[in-house]
């Protein structure tokens, strides 16, 4: 099929679109809103699969980590072993060996650490390839529907934003948190069992810590929740004023888009100095609440040392074990976040995932063969809204070969046919037929390959010109593609062209005029060669000269096939053999356009307002 992503919706002004924001806009620069999953447990449920198939790296992961968090609980308590038995008696050969022994189990930690970072890393690069393949291709699979009700850049958001915040709880956090979690274990153990007195002051400072670590850090988050808010709010300002510059210049808004802005800085200016100020707490208090721990531990060790309860050695190892003790905490408490966050993307992830298309394949359709063209319409009912009609029992035939001109005011429901006819939804009531067969006893992928569609609003792809005339049929070759953009009388324009076929489009081809873009669609539907055509005011964006030279290539290409022409020009109308005319949905009219205005109907006044005057 012929038709261009993006472009089924053009020329819809009958169908309801939904408003709504771009998530994730303006990310604040530092941190990320924390959105908690609602259903953490299931979501997590849901990743597990994805790295089911690496469980044997994954293992190795584990033994790694294991690994070098119990070496890092033996660095401390070597160098309260190196006090008491070598420093103390001046033992220096005892010394020097013990420091290697401690060289060599720092090092050791750091080999398992960057190990099991660089294998986590590939493991969760991996597996989140295989979930934006399957987020990726199941959106492709989607029902146009779900398109009008998701805007792009919230579905971009799941493509980047959420799978890039499961990516970073993955790679990092995970065996973090886990290294973490182990450390603290391992420190307490260790605590104990050097001295009970000392790990029980230890406990005791704990809740301090953490009880003053929340509470900044609740309002840190706060804090950079406003300031993501605001920035959101900011960046609408800067892409509204950016894609509108021909409307602000033009209705010389220039000063009032300026002061709006400035409102919004202000306001980002404001919210950031905030953030910051508490997050820039967060540090020192920590430290702060760290060396109040070691306080703790050196004056009560130092009182327990006095009494001949404990070593130096003994103190000095409790004084390493309490700066290790700090940091795990906090790692904890900022890996909660980061996990939540990415329970919460996975759920947006998979909400997708389980999205449903709307329009579907019935198991016992089958492949659309030879056709014909024969087009039936009987008794359709449809809605973009369930108690909101747009199409009304309507009846509509065209025979093989025909030429169908649908016309009607704006908003009577032209396009809608079209999307019904190639199945972007599904009717409500009724039934449409192509030569005899229901539209749901064929398979999709088969009913469109048989539509060439060529919409007024022509997107092409940031590629060469010779490859977007190529995807109307990929397999064509470069002989198939030229002789196609001749016949659509591109030819001569696209050999004026930098570099004539290959030349590289710009983002949605803003490098070419108009009327060019839509010389291209109607050279890819002409290299299509469906049996069925579908031109949807595609000749709207042309001038009448332009319009006049392409008519006879339209008509060569219309010869022989079923054509629907969505119409306001009358040259197209005029040598239609039916001319179908709608108003509110329904079928008021049709016959050929001389009988029509014979009638002095609705088209005929259709045709005094619209069409007459108009060049033939």
């Amino acid at each position: 099929m012929s038709n261009n992503p993006g472009d089924n919706r053009s020329g819809r002004d009958e169908q309801p679109r939904m408003s709504g924001g771009i998530p994730g806009r303006g990310g604040g620069p530092m941190r990320r809103t924390v959105e908690k999953a609602k259903n953490p447990r299931q979501a997590l449920a849901r990743l597990v699969p994805y790295l089911y198939p690496f469980r044997l790296p994954l293992s190795g992961v584990l033994l790694c980590v294991v690994a070098y968090s119990l070496l890092g609980l033996v660095g401390p308590y070597l160098m309260g072993l190196a006090i008491d038995r070598f420093i103390n008696n001046k033992d220096v050969p005892g010394l020097f060996n013990l420091a290697l022994w401690m060289l060599l189990t720092y090092f050791l930690a750091n080999v398992f650490t960057a190990i099991a970072n660089w294998v986590m890393a590939r493991i969760s690069q991996r597996a989140l390839k295989d979930l934006r393949r399957d987020l990726f291709d199941h959106l492709q699979g989607l029902s146009i529907r779900f398109f009008d009700t998701h805007t792009a850049g919230e579905l971009m958001s799941r493509l980047t934003n959420d799978v890039d915040a499961i990516n970073q709880a993955v790679s990092q956090n995970v065996t973090s948190l886990v290294a973490s979690a182990l450390s603290l274990v391992g420190i307490v153990v260790a605590m104990f069992l050097l001295n009970h007195w000392l790990a029980l002051a230890t406990l005791l400072i704990v809740p301090i810590m953490v009880y003053f670590t929340n509470f900044v850090a609740t309002y840190t988050r706060k804090s950079f929740r406003e300031l993501q808010k605001q920035l959101g709010g900011m960046n609408s300002v800067i892409e509204e004023a950016i894609s509108g510059q021909k409307v602000v210049k033009a209705f010389r808004r220039n000063q009032s888009v300026i002061e709006t802005f400035r409102e919004r800085n202000q306001a980002v200016y404001e919210a950031a100095v905030s953030a910051n100020i508490y997050a820039m707490m967060l540090m020192p208090l920590s430290n702060v609440l760290g060396n109040f721990f070691v306080i703790v531990l050196a004056s009560l060790g130092g009182y327990l040392a006095l009494e001949g309860l404990v070593s130096v050695g003994t103190i000095a190892t409790f004084v390493n074990y309490g700066k290790s003790f700090i940091n795990p905490l906090q790692q904890i408490a900022n890996m909660f976040n980061a996990i939540q966050a990415a329970l919460a993307g996975a759920e947006r992830v998979f909400d997708i995932i389980d999205t449903a298309p709307e329009v579907q394949d019935e198991p016992e359709a089958l492949p659309l063969e030879e056709t014909q063209g024969h087009v039936r319409f009987e008794g359709v009912k449809f809605g973009y809204e369930p108690n909101i009609p747009i199409i009304k029992n309507m009846s509509l035939e065209a025979r093989a070969g025909q030429t169908i001109a649908l016309v009607g005011p704006t908003g009577a429901g032209k396009t809608t046919i079209i999307n019904l006819l190639t199945r972007f939804y599904e009717i409500q009531e009724g039934q449409i037929s192509i030569d005899g067969k229901e539209l749901h006893a064929i398979k999709k992928e088969d009913l469109r390959r048989k539509l060439g569609l060529v919409l007024q609003d022509t997107f092409l792809f940031a590629d060469t010109v010779m490859e977007n005339i190529r995807y109307g049929r990929l397999d064509a070759t470069d002989d198939e593609v030229i002789r196609a953009a001749e016949m659509a009388d591109a030819d001569h324009f696209i050999r004026q062209l930098p570099d004539g076929y290959q030349t590289l489009l710009a983002e949605r081809a803003s490098n070419l005029s108009q009327g060019q873009r839509q010389l291209l669609a109607i050279a890819r539907a002409i290299l299509a060669d469906p049996a069925i055509l579908i031109l949807d005011e595609a000749t709207s964006s042309v001038d009448t000269r332009t319009e006049a030279r392409i008519q006879k290539s339209l008509l060569r290409l219309m010869q022989g096939r079923t054509s629907f022409v969505i119409a306001h020009r009358l040259s197209t109308i005029r040598d239609a053999d039916n001319v179908v005319v709608i108003n509110k949905g329904e079928i008021v009219e049709q016959g050929s356009h001389q009988e029509l205005l014979d009638r002095r109907g609705f088209y005929h006044h259709l045709y005094l307002s619209q069409f007459k005057g108009q060049a033939i």
